[in-house]
């Protein structure tokens, strides 16, 4: 099934579109959200059904991956890590990215699993950073 990120919903009209990871922006009509949800926040990842509609492909079945991020569920500073723990993070960070870059001066893409996991370290430590 195609995945995509929501570029913008409206609740009010009942539609929105999602730019799919193939670079294609797919109509999203309302009845296609899963039962008990009316509207997407923009950057929510999804993954869905496609169809060809009246004016370009449209998503049927949408089942939401990962929500948009929200202002709310930040951190606040008192649930930071210490940063004497940072460092070591950091410091890990460093090489993984100092590995994947030697890797791609060999004409080297990292693999699935490990560009997956990299994304989500680095996503992890951008978290903690971020207030």
């Amino acid at each position: 099934m195609p995945t995509g990120k929501i570029k913008f919903f409206n609740e009010e009209k009942g539609f929105g579109f999602v730019s799919d990871d193939e670079g294609g922006d797919v109509f999203v009509p309302a009845s296609a959200l899963p039962a008990g949800i009316t509207s997407l926040k923009g950057g929510a990842r999804i993954e869905f059904g496609i169809a060809d509609g009246r004016r370009g492909p449209q998503a049927l079945s949408v089942r939401v991956l990962d929500p948009a991020p929200s202002v709310a569920v930040n951190k606040k500073v008192r649930d930071r890590k210490p940063a004497d723990e940072m460092i070591v993070i950091v410091e890990d960070v460093i090489r993984l990215l100092d590995d994947t870059s030697n890797s791609l001066r060999r004409g080297h893409y990292p693999d699935k699993v490990h560009g997956k996991k990299l994304a989500d370290v680095l996503r992890a430590v951008a978290s903690e950073l971020d207030v």
